[in-house]
């Protein structure tokens, strides 16, 4: 028997069995698909991280500070005195409080998350206005109640009017709207659009906490940032008396530590990936075998009249090889599917299409055929023509 016939008495028993072949196909479609889309989700993700970090430039450094104390305080008029004088290798220095509090606008209210910070921050995190005015010295100097605010928000407080001049209440205090922030992200909740920017030493007072853990800082090149990076550590060294207090990174330090991340992910999603397939795996194999016990006797038929163990093997294989082959190609189609109208179509992340995943995931699916379906083949193979034909 030639390998086509061998094929195409496969795909007449896959037909004569849709709705057991779809089920036994299920596994394997769910398994490629998922992880097709979880890849996609995770790159896409990434991707948006990494050139929103690039986008700032090479020349950025993030300071944390941990721990909590009167000796891990510091101050926004320790932070500028200390940018003045280091001003050759420091070009600009934003505190950042990060914190949510909840607005409210006439009869509209929203939880959105408020950024403390200074002048600086516009330059330092591209944070442009598209109309009024961002965050100035002054309105830090005189603590003025003066707010920033995300598209997003302006769509829910003041849908269709100008929010500039408008009066916002943030935790109760009435704020004075100064500027609209450029749309980065459609507009979307939960985004760079879904924010509120106010003075820092504002921020504090509203949050009831002096406490600065985060501030972003510029070198004045790209190269200095190793000489700026120095003189934070060995000053923060001297003000909390230990290295521990705090970190120091570099956007090249940044990226490293995403991939590493990226990577696990990757790991870990090629486990649930694998464990899927070889669900499906043992499903295939589990009908493999009812089809064998049920075609027994067509397989002493086939025997008798001359068909060999290979033939046999070959066709059961190639049976199991196109169920697991054609489950991967619509696992695939639904992969795409999720990347294209979930993931890109609910704007989630940005959509990323990785043929070395799909292709993967498609061979896995190929083998997981093969090794599944070599013992069913092999047990059709072996059966005695004399007793297959007395089977009932």
């Amino acid at each position: 028997m030639s390998f086509l016939q061998a094929f195409k008495m496969a795909l007449k028993s896959i037909a004569n069995n849709k709705i057991r072949s779809f089920l036994t196909m299920l596994g394997v479609i769910i398994g490629v698909g998922s992880v097709i889309t979880a890849v996609a989700f995770a790159q896409g993700s990434t991707k948006s991280i990494t050139d929103s970090i690039e986008g700032l430039g090479s020349n950025l450094v993030t300071i944390s500070i941990t721990g909590r104390g009167s000796n891990r305080n510091i101050t926004y008029e320790e932070l500028k005195t200390f940018s003045e004088e280091n001003s050759s290798d420091i070009s600009m220095i934003a505190p950042i409080i990060n914190s949510s509090m909840t607005l409210k606008a006439g009869s509209k209210t929203r939880d959105t998350a408020v950024i403390g910070t200074n002048e600086d921050y516009e330059f330092i995190r591209s944070r442009h206005v598209q109309s009024g005015r961002f965050i100035l010295s002054f309105d830090n100097d005189y603590k003025l109640k003066t707010a920033v605010i995300g598209s997003a928000v302006a769509n829910d407080l003041f849908a269709g009017q100008d929010p500039i001049g408008q009066q916002i209440k943030i935790n109760g205090q009435i704020f004075k709207v100064v500027g609209l922030l450029q749309e980065i992200s459609d507009g979307q909740d939960s985004s760079d659009d879904d924010q509120v920017i106010i003075p820092v030493t504002v921020a504090q007072r509203l949050g009831r906490n002096t406490r600065i853990s985060n501030f972003t800082v510029q070198a004045a090149e790209a190269g200095t940032v190793e000489t700026a990076m120095a003189k934070l550590n060995t000053y923060l060294t001297e003000k909390f008396g230990s290295s521990d207090a705090f970190s120091v990174r570099n956007q090249a330090q940044m990226l490293s530590t995403l991939n590493s991340i990226t990577d696990t992910l990757m790991i870990v999603l090629g486990g649930i990936a694998a464990i899927s397939l070889i669900v499906g795996g043992i499903g295939i194999m589990n009908i493999m075998l009812v089809s064998v016990t049920e075609r027994t006797r067509e397989i002493g038929i086939r025997k008798a009249i001359g068909a060999k163990r290979k033939n046999i093997m070959v066709q059961f294989l190639i049976e199991a090889i196109m169920i697991t082959g054609i489950g991967g190609i619509i696992g695939i189609l639904m992969g795409i599917s999720c990347i294209r109208f979930i993931i890109g179509g609910l704007k989630i992340t940005t959509p990323v299409y990785s043929p070395f995943w799909m292709t993967l995931s498609f061979g896995i699916s190929l083998g997981v055929g093969i090794v599944f379906g070599l013992f069913p083949a092999y047990k059709a193979a072996r059966l005695n023509p004399i007793e297959a034909l007395r089977f009932e």
